[in-house]
Parts: structure tokens; C-alpha cells; sequence
């Protein structure tokens, strides 16, 4: 076989394995019900009118400890639940799969960590993950106030463990937030999340 064709069967293959967007940038989120580690009901419908950050997570993940052990995570979920941003993270390992947690697990991670979310969401069945085809942890998700997603992908792009890589790294997050929020266009509306892949119930 030809260079040239193996070259242009290993381009097909990689956009063969591209991941698929359940929704895309640009178009309207899907609507979810979750209960939160305090037993509380939430619907993104409720939060209309205010930006909105999905955040998947788990708490054994290396590449959600450098966020959290960095307090790097913490720090940003406070300065943008500050700014009236509702932050949800989202729990969607299964019951019997790495990363599950109880409520009570759950709320005592968010507290030894000075973790600062808006709620904690627990997804045992996948549901919200299914929703948005959540791919790893983290994988963030932003919506705007009328209901848009306008970013989904890495927190940062650093696609590593190490704690150190925080430095400089460009934070595509804090980035969406800023342009949307100042009405300016989101810079980078899309970019490949990367992390411990979402523990999906079966």
C-alpha cells in the first residue's frame, strides 16, 4: 500500500474516532432534573436568565485531583458563583463503579476540599451525562442565560496530571465566562475534554 494511501486512511480514521457532540455549541441545552447531595431537586430550566457551568467529576481521577488538590477548581468556583454563575458539578459514576459516592460521602469531600459549588449533582443512573454525552472527568459545559451552549471541552490545555502544568495553562473556562458575560464572543467554543473516562451506568 501506498504512503500517500495509508496517510489518508489513518486521516479517516482519526476523524472517525473524533467524539460525537450529543449538543453542539451554538444550539440549545438539554434540559435535565438532578438531585443534589443534600436532597435538593434541580432543572436547568430553573436557571434561565444566568449562566450555568456543568462540571463532570471524580473525586479519584488524577486529572480531577490536579484541579482539586491544586485548589485551582475551588478558586474559580468561587469567583464565579460570585458573579451570580450557578456552578453544578455532576457525579455520574454508577453505583458499584470508581468515583461513586453517597450523599454523605460526597458532602464531606466537598467540605475537606473548601469546595465551592452552587450543588453537587449525583447521577448514579447517567442520566445528565447520557444528555450531554459527558466524555471524561472534568468535562466542562457552559450555557448562557438564554438556555445556549456556548462552550464544551477541557477546563484547560494541559492534558496532564501534573499540578505544576496549572501554570500558564490556558484556561478555556474562565475565558467563555469572561468574553460571554462582557458580551463579546467566546473565543474557543469547542475543544477536546480530557481526563478519566465517565464511569457510565450499564
Amino acid at each position: 500500500m501506498s504512503h500517500r494511501r495509508l496517510l489518508s486512511l489513518a486521516l479517516i480514521l482519526a476523524i472517525s474516532t473524533l467524539p460525537a457532540l450529543a449538543v453542539a455549541p451554538g444550539t440549545a441545552a438539554p434540559d435535565f432534573k438532578g438531585t443534589d447531595s443534600n436532597g435538593v431537586q434541580h432543572s436547568l430550566s430553573e436557571y434561565r436568565g444566568k449562566f450555568v457551568v456543568l462540571e463532570w467529576a471524580n473525586k479519584g481521577c488524577p486529572y480531577d485531583q490536579k484541579h482539586y488538590l491544586s485548589g485551582s477548581i475551588e478558586s474559580q468556583q468561587r469567583e464565579w458563583t460570585a458573579k451570580d454563575v450557578v456552578w453544578l458539578t455532576v457525579i455520574s459514576s454508577a453505583p458499584g463503579e470508581q468515583g461513586y459516592v453517597t450523599p454523605s460521602e460526597e458532602n464531606t469531600y466537598l467540605k475537606t476540599m473548601h469546595a465551592a459549588p452552587t450543588a453537587a449533582l449525583l447521577d448514579p443512573t447517567s442520566a445528565i451525562a447520557r444528555l450531554y454525552e459527558a466524555k471524561t472527568t472534568p468535562h466542562i459545559f457552559v450555557i448562557d442565560p438564554t438556555g445556549k451552549l456556548i462552550y464544551q471541552g477541557a477546563l484547560d490545555d494541559k492534558p496532564t496530571t501534573e499540578q505544576a502544568d496549572l501554570k500558564g495553562a490556558r484556561n478555556y473556562l474562565n475565558e467563555t465566562l469572561t468574553a460571554a458575560m462582557a458580551g463579546k464572543p467566546v473565543p474557543v467554543a469547542s475543544t477536546r475534554p480530557y481526563g478519566c473516562s465517565v464511569k457510565y451506568a450499564r
